[in-house]
């Protein structure tokens, strides 16, 4: 971090206004950017850095701390968690313990929302804050955990959206879409395919209902992906063509690349080699174009799309397509830039590679890792995938490593 010192001595002397304002240049945030997505003018934004060693509203810190990223002591928040003292059955606790952990996690900093600074913006900002929130914890906790809350979470938008005059209401949705979406993230993660289609499907609808072009497209090129990894590859290249065409002359590039992408998959799910091939031509060349530390991403993209993104698609579709040459490099592993459940499976593509090419000792191995990480957060997605890659080898007396692989994947049910 640029100010990492100037952080720590404003840290010290209790000037935490100091310390956003700080943190925020180095995350090349402006004030209004910030103060949309906690539901503030720029002009409270400006006060709130400028507030020296004053007194502060612990929630605007709290919030502000988990938005840009800011370990909770330096703005004199407590960095503790609480032990866990819930039963299984107390969902209140629960919620209350996900909800703690909401302020501590970490991940890139996410897209600000481009919502008005009014009385009912700052309502739907912090839903939306919420909903950023537990995406980030995603990559760190087992989806089964993160479901409930999540559910409660859109519900308890939906109910909002109800009670909220016409003219909110759009605002609202718009934040319920998102909200649906990674409920439809978390539904497949845990290999519930039937449950990840249709609340994609209620992203989609929401996002329609809210009359934002972008955000329809981003809700319809979410559910092309999901529709290209469940091999259905015609169906994905529908929706992206519907994507596309929801998006009219508002494109912006991270768009393009983005949706190109996704049609590289569908044309690999479909067995099209030819044009997935030109689909991550034409994916990697509007990467190029993008600021190279995007930082947020243009909403409703709330990670950077990136050259090494559309290279982990290549991947993807190597692997699905048997290509080896597609999959297997020295680096290959380096692509994984997100999260251990994203690491896996992009292990079981490489292992797919390594059976492509004939080796099976080094795909097993390779397989083996991302089992674990399957297990440790009890992911059915990747278990599913793993019991993909073993169905797809025959042999009658298998290595020791595959016999292994087997036990280990013997007797799973998640």
């Amino acid at each position: 971090m640029q100010h990492e010192a100037e952080v720590r001595e404003a840290s010290r002397g209790g000037d935490y206004g100091r310390v956003i304002e700080l943190v925020r240049k180095d995350r090349r945030m402006t004030q209004t950017q910030l103060g949309q997505a906690l539901g503030l003018s720029q002009p409270a934004v400006s006060r709130l850095e400028k507030r020296g060693t004053g007194t502060y509203q612990t929630d605007v810190l709290a919030a502000a701390a988990a938005h840009l990223d800011i370990r909770p002591d330096l703005v004199g928040l407590s960095s503790g968690r609480p032990k866990p003292q819930a039963r299984d059955d107390d969902d209140m606790h629960r919620r209350a313990l996900l909800g703690g952990a909401v302020a501590a996690a970490t991940a890139p900093v996410l897209a600000a929302i481009p919502t008005p600074a009014d009385a009912s913006s700052g309502q739907a900002a912090a839903l939306r804050l919420s909903t950023t929130a537990y995406r980030r914890l995603d990559g760190s906790t087992p989806s089964q955990d993160l479901e409930e809350v999540v559910q409660a979470h859109l519900r308890l938008i939906q109910n909002t959206a109800r009670t909220a005059g016409e003219e909110h209401r759009m605002r609202l949705a718009a934040v319920g879409s998102e909200a649906a979406s990674l409920a439809g993230w978390l539904a497949w993660d845990m290999g519930n395919n039937g449950s990840a289609r249709a609340r994609y499907g209620a992203a989609v609808n929401a996002a329609r209902s809210a009359g934002d072009p972008l955000l329809t497209a981003y809700q319809v090129g979410s559910l092309a992906q999901f529709e290209a990894h469940a091999g259905n590859g015609v169906e994905a290249l529908n929706l992206a063509g519907r994507a596309r065409r929801a998006l009219r002359d508002r494109s912006p590039a991270v768009a393009d690349a983005w949706l190109s992408s996704i049609e590289a998959l569908g044309h690999a799910a479909a067995g099209d080699q030819r044009s997935a091939d030109k689909a991550l031509v034409r994916s990697r060349a509007a990467a190029e174009t993008l600021p190279e530390q995007e930082a947020p991403p243009p909403w409703p993209w709330v990670f950077s799309f990136t050259v090494e993104k559309v290279a982990a698609h290549r991947v993807t579709c190597g692997a699905w397509l048997g290509l080896p040459d597609w999959v297997l490099s020295d680096d290959v592993e380096a692509l994984a830039a997100g999260h251990a459940k994203q690491k896996a499976l992009l292990l079981l593509d490489i292992a797919a590679g390594h059976l492509a090419a004939g080796r099976v000792e080094g795909a097993f191995a390779v397989a083996a890792r991302a089992l674990e990480a399957g297990l440790q957060y009890r992911s059915g997605r990747i278990v599913e995938r793993a019991r993909a890659v073993r169905r797809s080898l025959a042999l009658s007396s298998p290595p020791r490593v595959v016999r292994d692989f087997d036990e280990r994947l013997h007797g799973v049910y998640l």
